[in-house]
């Protein structure tokens, strides 16, 4: 192979998915191979060569630990090419902000990578997976889009991976980013960052791991009992993840509870079930040995603390610095 290219890894997800009806509701993911995808592609006469792996078919509320580890493990082996531009991965929109967060912490920054999905389906009345698919191969062929980590391309706007979640269940224009907003705006004929590349130079963050320690998020509910949470730590959770009420609160007793899985080794990270704001440490985490969340919601925060933990980190203190980095 040779030549400036970009690879582009598939998944499966809506972005390949077929209905069978233009305006049917109901579809299945991942119908679309690689080939087929950049068949289709090579009518738009893009700016790049791209080669196609096909690494998966499915939705990605399958996506786990072995597809991740596929993935990071062909995003260093061609981040190291010389030839290649960047890389792009089709991926469902469901879990795409987990996978991005989880490889922004663990790739090497220098070259882009993109994540791209659609809300509808290939064969959908307005469907948009072509036009974010050559939003995401005009990103990846910027020399601009080095050093900004992993990104997410949707609906014409760009996301960096610490901020993206999705924030609708139906729409193209189903994500936002947290605390900031779209990093830069694209469309198959322009492009525009907002700001100056943040990652330039910074080394790796985190190593990642194949089998990362097994960390439950808790969702806080009006009556929940402190059990759910002495029910997770006999589970095998290594490290817990509170989706609280505002700013990562919880009832009294799920409070004292959790208290008591910190005491023991358990790390804690309070975060929000709510949509965005941040979770900043309060005076009785120090005595708790609670983390706060900071601008990291309950999915990313899991993430975030299996890594830590994958990566030999406990310290309470160590830990919330990671978060406030994040």
């Amino acid at each position: 192979m040779t030549g400036r290219h970009i690879k582009i890894f598939a998944t499966g997800g809506t972005i390949a998915g077929k209905a069978g009806s233009a305006t049917g509701r109901e579809y299945t993911p991942g119908q679309i191979g690689v080939e087929e995808l950049l068949a289709e592609v090579a009518r738009l006469d893009l700016p790049a060569r791209l080669f196609g792996t096909q690494f998966a078919s499915i939705g990605s509320e399958d996506i786990g630990p072995a597809l991740w580890h596929q993935l990071h493990r062909a995003c260093v082996s061609a981040s190291a090419e010389d030839d290649c531009l960047g890389i792009i991965i089709t991926h469902g929109t469901d879990t795409a902000e987990e996978t991005a967060f989880l490889l922004d912490q663990t790739l090497p920054t220098a070259k882009p990578v993109i994540l791209v999905g659609a809300m509808r389906p290939a064969d959908a009345v307005g469907s948009d997976g072509m036009r974010n698919f050559a939003n995401a191969v005009r990103v990846a062929a910027d020399a601009e889009a080095a050093g900004r980590g992993v990104l997410l391309v949707m609906s014409d706007h760009i996301f960096a991976a610490r901020d993206v979640r999705k924030a609708r269940t139906e729409g193209v224009d189903a994500f936002r980013g947290f605390p900031r907003g779209p990093v830069g705006h694209v469309t198959p004929t322009s492009l525009e960052w907002f700001g100056a590349p943040w990652r330039t130079g910074e080394a790796l963050r985190l190593e990642f791991h194949q089998n990362m320690p097994k960390v439950i998020i808790l969702y806080a509910y009006a009556g929940m009992p402190g059990e759910d949470v002495a029910a997770a730590v006999r589970s095998g959770a290594k490290g817990l993840v509170l989706a609280g009420f505002g700013q990562g609160n919880a009832p009294a007793e799920v409070r004292s509870a959790l208290a008591q899985a910190a005491r023991t080794g358990v790390p804690v990270v309070r975060a929000s079930r709510v949509d965005q704001g941040l979770v900043d440490r309060e005076l009785d985490d120090d005595a708790n040995g609670f983390i706060a969340a900071r601008a990291l919601g309950p999915p990313k925060a899991r993430v975030l603390l299996q890594l830590l933990l994958a990566n030999g980190i406990s310290d309470p203190v160590r830990m919330q610095a990671a978060f406030d980095r994040r």
